[in-house]
């Protein structure tokens, strides 16, 4: 390095936001992804009830989550993260139909803890960054591991041509690997001050709890 170069500003030096949550947010994460519930699903020994209940679980988080989106698609914030291609629940109807048949809209019900979690989420329409923390939690996720629960429970369970476990394919989005990158470039680039990032960082840590607490419901009722 030359002498004369110049020292690097702070902001080249800042750990990237997306980074940091990461970091703050990583063991949160493994206890979720470690939980009894999800190991069991994912080394293919959940039963197919299980597995079922879980899908009707997520249905009535993303039923949520994709309101709480549709009306924040207009924030400088949230609504940046607001992509009609990412919506899961049209998957996962369908997925309900593929395991329970055409009347499973009366055959399942939210967990207490999946009760707990989607007031947390609508609450979510008032707090557009802790919007975010709920959208990168479940979305994210989606894309990275889901993918690899995706192949488990096709083969577990029988499931032949998507049916079952299309909640797991994202075709409109292209490649997984380049959309996840651009989201994590998305969060490097919210103009967030230290208390709506500190904030964003505590909700999402809230939002892998919340999901932890589902697991645990489904659990008790499948072990």
């Amino acid at each position: 390095m030359s002498a004369t170069a110049e020292a690097p500003t702070a902001a080249e030096t800042a750990e990237p936001f997306s980074a940091r949550l990461r970091a703050a947010t990583w063991s949160d994460h493994e206890a979720a992804e470690h939980h009894g519930f999800t190991q069991a699903l994912m080394e293919g020994r959940l039963s197919l009830d299980g597995y079922t209940a879980m899908v009707a679980q997520h249905h009535f988080a993303y039923v949520a989550l994709e309101r709480v989106g549709r009306e924040l698609a207009d924030d400088p914030v949230a609504g940046r993260f607001h992509r009609p291609e990412l919506e899961r629940v049209p998957a996962l109807e369908t997925d309900l139909a593929h395991l329970l048949g055409p009347d499973w809209r009366g055959r399942v019900h939210p967990t207490p803890a999946t009760r707990t979690y989607v007031a947390r989420i609508e609450q979510m329409a008032d707090h557009p960054a802790g919007f975010v923390a709920h959208h990168y939690t479940r979305y994210l996720g989606d894309v990275s591991g889901g993918q690899f629960i995706r192949r488990v429970a096709a083969g577990a369970y029988g499931l032949t041509d998507d049916a079952g476990v299309s909640f797991y394919v994202f075709d409109a989005l292209g490649s997984l690997p380049r959309f996840r990158s651009g989201y994590r470039e998305l969060l490097d680039s919210l103009d967030l001050d230290e208390s709506a990032a500190d904030l964003l960082v505590r909700e999402t840590r809230l939002a892998y709890q919340l999901n932890t607490e589902v697991l645990a419901d489904l659990g008790r009722l499948h072990a």
